[in-house]
């Protein structure tokens, strides 16, 4: 720079100092005439534009000098900083990018990099650079808050909470941004921390909207539904178009189990995003539960025409026209979802039961089986035996008397308490002329529903039949006189004391009592040998069922325990000693879980069963769990006559009390 420049220099920065811009900028083109290349001038002049806010001038200045001295990161710093103050963010980045590659130690220049990535989303980029420049001024508030911004605005909401948790602990006198932290906060499911935050955040500014909406579903997630509702509403009187909010909304009102303001706050919310299928299936699930399958059906199939392969939505469809009895279109998305997946237990059941009520009996039966192959379930088992016994039904009408006869002797083989097994087995073994069977089995068809009086009359005629068949001929050559046999319903109800039937109760009864000898002199077998063969006999006694499990249990047998337990409760589900027994089992295996729902059903079938709530307390204990345990012994006491033991328990609660 020559002496004139430089004496033109130096009054131009007095005149800066003086904040008169324009008379400094007219030295220093003065100047510039006299020394051109002189990159300072230059850059001089460029920033009393810039404080000008003459922008346009104060980039074409700073260009010249990087003309002139193309190395110096300054002067691309003071570039990108112009263009970021522009919004001309592509510009700015290859102004800082410039410094970068010249002067890379210059740390500062990493923050200006990480603004101006923030503010084209590029927050990969901006927290790398934020990191950067973090590692050596980490006490740089506004930076950590950049930073924890970018990692929300990335989709990182817990690293986001980290930052601004250190902000909120360290630089607690100035944060501000509660608003941002509470939103991280209900994103990392925070909900209890995110209701403090967000609380303050509306505090200090109640026009930040979602910063409400966020804490409308905080409270929604800490089931708070009346301060939630609260909340929606405030929120969507200010804001009455915002109706993106209107799904959550409507989530807690159907929650709340208003069901009609849910329903219209659905519909509004689907006017502005008709393609949410979320929206239609939870529409589609309010109007089930207002049993409106009509129109449960319609959003539901608007759902998976959004999303076809849904398979929660598929199984909503299913179960709507099940309970509208529109079996067929039921059938047709069941199959849908066992494509999706074949081992679906709950889905085959129903499929099951909708082919059931179909009629379609030997396809039902086929599945059934299917399904207890896989578990066992009560329910399954009874319907199994129902539909064998339609399916023989209807074998007898086709005169199918062989598949008949197997599928009615299955049924009685299983249990089954449906006096018309017996009854249609009777009407198939006299159509095949087997008539000590069909007498058999008319006795016990009368015998378990003696008020069924087709059975008696059936019967009758049956016997009638027989004995017309059995008259001598008339020698005389005259007409064989009719004879009528006709048996009373009362009869038939009570019959003769050496009917087969009676013979049969009384064998029973002498095998039990065989049975019961054996079992005190713990001549283990041969009791099981004499309960299984009175069970010929009576094959639904659960009582009988049940010392042959407790025999078993007695020879350490578990899994044949078991197996007769559930028989016993299968014949009688709500049979109490059953289910205790078989959950004493399932406790000395360690199974916990089954154990305690075992207890349970006693329980629920009988509440002054002591001794169950004994075994569940000891469940509760083995899982931790003390108040419960406490709970159980202390019903244990109220219902149990036996002293020695209430004062045992009685010493356990207090144990558990310390």
């Amino acid at each position: 720079m020559s002496p004139e420049a430089s004496e033109l220099y130096q009054e131009a920065c007095s005149l800066e100092y003086q904040h008169e811009y324009n008379g400094a900028i007219e030295k220093l083109k003065d100047a510039i005439k006299i020394s051109p290349e002189d990159s300072i001038l230059l850059t001089k002049l460029a920033g009393l534009y810039t404080e000008l806010n003459d922008y346009d001038n104060a980039v074409d200045i700073y260009l010249k000098a990087i003309e002139i001295k193309p190395n110096d990161a300054f002067i691309y710093i003071s570039l990108g900083s112009i263009y970021e103050t522009q919004n001309k963010y592509k510009e700015a980045l290859a102004a800082y990018e410039n410094a970068l590659r010249i002067f890379p130690e210059y740390k500062y220049n990493y923050l200006n990099l990480a603004n101006v990535q923030y503010q084209t989303k590029d927050y990969k980029s901006a927290i790398e650079n934020y990191k950067l420049f973090l590692d050596t001024y980490s006490q740089h508030w506004e930076a950590r808050k950049s930073l924890a911004n970018s990692y929300l605005s990335a989709g990182n909401p817990e690293k986001a909470v980290e930052e601004f948790q250190n902000l909120y602990i360290n630089n607690n006198e100035n944060f501000d941004d509660y608003a941002n932290f509470g939103i991280a906060l209900f994103k990392t499911a925070n909900y209890e921390k995110a209701q403090e935050i967000l609380e303050k955040a509306i505090e200090k500014d109640d026009t930040n909207t979602t910063a409400k909406v966020c804490l409308a579903m905080t409270y929604q997630n800490l089931e708070k539904n009346d301060l939630a509702l609260a909340q929606f509403n405030a929120v969507l009187k200010d804001e009455n178009g915002l109706n993106s909010i209107r799904y959550d909304y409507a989530n807690l009102l159907a929650d709340m189990g208003n069901n009609a303001k849910a329903i219209e706050e659905y519909k509004k919310y689907l006017t502005s995003y008709p393609e949410d299928g979320n929206a239609y299936r939870n529409l589609g699930i309010v109007y089930k539960r207002e049993k409106d399958y009509k129109n449960a059906i319609e959003n539901y199939k608007k759902a998976l025409s959004k999303s076809s392969n849904d398979i929660n939505t598929k199984k909503d469809l299913a179960e709507c026209y099940h309970l509208q009895k529109d079996y067929k279109n039921a059938i047709v998305f069941y199959d849908e979802i066992l494509k999706q997946d074949a081992e679906d237990i709950e889905t085959k059941t129903n499929k099951a039961i909708a082919l059931h009520a179909l009629g379609q009996y030997q396809d039902a039966i086929t599945l059934y089986e299917e399904i207890l192959d896989k578990k066992d379930s009560e329910m399954v088992q009874s319907n199994l035996t129902d539909a064998i016994v339609s399916q023989s039904t209807k074998d007898l009408e086709a005169k199918n008397y062989k598949n008949a006869i197997d599928g009615y002797v299955k049924a009685i083989s299983r249990g089954t308490k449906d006096s018309y097994a017996y009854y249609g087995l009777a009407k198939a073994y006299q159509a095949t002329g087997v008539n000590d069977k069909a007498t058999e089995y008319y006795e016990k068809a009368i015998a378990l529903d003696p008020d069924k009086t087709e059975y008696s009359k059936d019967f009758a005629k049956f016997i009638s039949d027989i004995n017309k068949q059995q008259e001598p001929e008339n020698t005389n050559g005259g007409e064989i006189s009719s004879v009528t046999i006709d048996i009373p319903v009362s009869e038939v109800s009570k019959p003769a004391e050496d009917n087969s039937y009676i013979e049969n109760i009384e064998k029973n009864k002498k095998l039990i009592s065989e049975g019961d000898k054996n079992y005190k002199e713990k001549k283990y077998d041969e009791a099981i040998a004499n309960y299984k063969e009175a069970l010929l006999l009576k094959p639904s006694d659960e009582v009988t069922l049940l010392k042959i499990g407790n025999l078993y249990r007695s020879k350490k047998d578990d899994a044949k325990a078991i197996e007769f337990y559930k028989k016993s409760i299968f014949v009688k589900p709500e049979y109490a000693d059953g289910w205790f027994n078989l959950g004493i089992v399932h406790a000395d295996q360690k199974n916990i879980v089954q154990s305690k729902k075992c207890f349970e059903k006693t329980i629920e079938i009988n509440p002054k069963y002591a001794y169950a709530y004994y075994a569940l307390a000891r469940a509760n204990e083995a899982e931790k769990d003390n108040a419960s345990a406490i709970k159980n012994y202390e019903n244990f006491i109220k219902y149990s006559t036996d002293e020695a033991a209430n004062k045992d328990v009685q010493s356990r609660i207090k144990s558990l009390k310390k």
